[in-house]
């Protein structure tokens, strides 16, 4: 089967679960941390410079650049499961054909899916109500994001694989550089090139990183030493690939789906209200990386374990993940309740006052329910290590339902205002932020249910 290979690679088959869990998921959420940061200074940047409706340009974008993006991020962590599978399993043969699969697919789907959204995505800002202010700014910005996504599969593939072989320090280091390369370029390119200029540094630095994880993988992993019969892509390998990939693509696109309509709703109630979302879920995605991070911890310690036929160390990984995740969101919640108007701050000036109260309304409503979102992530992501990815559509699903379901009450209460004669809070967001905080409890059922 071939050496384990150098130092690189981590075995989460053996020792203490919390142990493992905290060492792997801190630097996995430094790394996720550095990814917002720099997203989060590119609409700060953006925001500072360029006003309130480049603000609200960029965000109107951010839920399709989520079910595009997330489609791509999703199905890579689906094809690293295998290679954890393997790697728990001591089959290194099988790990090495089922790398170089996955870069085969990766490829093939970041060439169709770069021709088709670039083609459609002008129209699919009009098809969500993107208003006549902005919509030349967000098309300017989302135009230039697609056409990085072959970079975007670069990073996600590479680092996912590296990850899935025990080692979550090295891609925060590679994020660590290209955060700052991306706020450099975000100065250097934001006033000529307006939220263009935003675009490319993104795609830019998140090349770097994903060329760095290349250069990595093939300096220090001894288990990736591939030969020419490892390169041929082969039926068996890619259908199971996609049979973990594409239906974790498909649970991060459904779930954007909802976003989508989330965000059309939001776009209609015009760009004050776009921006003052724009900056609370900004922050929110902030203060979220803890559960993504203990999310992806839990997809590879559970992948590894699952490989070994060690299962009850994976209900131990459970117990523990939610723990941890558990006091964090107590202390999320009273940092955001108190000091949620003052780091609005970072997005907008004083003066937005507007904009100010409407994201400190949304950032209390989401975080009151931050509890649930330990439970989607720890419960959904194991799933998807152990193998049962197609399982996980299922909250998806769910989640979308939920957010289609409260942004229509919200929709049709306000329609019930203005026909009564009542106030219609028009730059008001409150429903944005019930819908998705209820939908999270929804989420969490369904997965609690597909996994028992």
């Amino acid at each position: 089967m071939g050496k384990a290979g150098k130092n690189a690679a981590k075995d989460l088959t053996t020792g203490s679960p919390f142990r493992l869990i905290l060492g792997f998921a801190v630097p996995l959420l430094f790394g996720m941390l550095f990814q917002q940061f720099y997203s989060m200074v590119d609409t700060i940047i953006v925001g500072r410079a360029l006003g309130s409706k480049a603000l609200a340009a960029v965000g109107s974008t951010g839920s399709i650049n989520f079910m595009i993006i997330g489609f791509c991020m999703g199905v890579c962590n689906g094809f690293a499961i295998p290679v954890s599978q393997m790697f728990g399993a001591r089959d290194y043969r099988a790990l090495r054909k089922y790398v170089t699969n996955s870069a085969w697919l990766s490829a093939i789907f970041a060439v169709v899916m770069t021709v088709g959204t670039c083609i459609l995505c002008r129209q699919i800002l009009v098809w969500m109500d993107t208003p006549s202010d902005i919509i030349d700014g967000a098309y300017s910005y989302i135009f230039i994001i697609f056409v990085g996504i072959p970079v975007i599969y670069l990073y996600n593939l590479l680092s996912a694989i590296i990850r899935s072989l025990g080692d979550s320090k090295s891609p925060l280091i590679f994020l660590g550089i290209s955060s700052v390369l991306n706020i450099i370029l975000d100065l250097l390119l934001v006033l000529p090139m307006g939220v263009a200029g935003t675009a490319v540094a993104t795609v830019v630095s998140q090349g770097i990183s994903g060329l760095l994880c290349l250069f990595y993988m093939k300096k220090k992993f001894d288990i990736l030493r591939f030969e020419k019969e490892d390169w041929k892509l082969e039926k068996r390998y890619a259908l199971r690939l996609c049979g973990m990939g594409i239906p974790m693509g498909l649970q991060y696109s459904i779930t954007a789906i909802g976003s989508v309509i989330l965000q059309t709703s939001v776009n209609s109630l015009g760009s004050v209200a776009v921006a003052s979302v724009t900056a609370a879920s900004k922050i929110s995605q902030f203060f979220c990386c803890m559960f993504d991070a203990l999310g992806s911890t839990m997809a590879t310690f559970a992948g590894q374990n699952v490989g070994a036929k060690k299962l009850d160390r994976v209900d131990e990984g459970i117990r523990t993940s939610v723990l941890i995740g558990a006091v964090y969101s107590i202390l999320a919640f009273a940092v955001l309740y108190f000091f949620g108007n003052n780091i609005c701050l970072l997005f907008v000036n004083s003066s937005e006052m507007e904009i100010i109260n409407n994201a400190h309304r949304l950032l209390i409503i989401n975080s009151a329910l931050y509890v649930a979102v330990v439970f989607v992530n720890v419960v959904r992501f194991t799933i998807q290590g152990v193998g049962y990815s197609k399982l996980a559509i299922l909250a998806g699903v769910c989640e979308m339902i939920a957010r289609i379901c409260l942004c229509s009450a919200a929709w049709l209460q306000r329609c019930m205002l203005c026909e009564s004669g009542g106030v219609d809070h028009g730059g008001s967001v409150p429903g944005s932020g019930i819908s998705e905080a209820v939908e999270e409890n929804e989420e969490t059922i369904r997965s609690g249910v597909s996994f028992l």
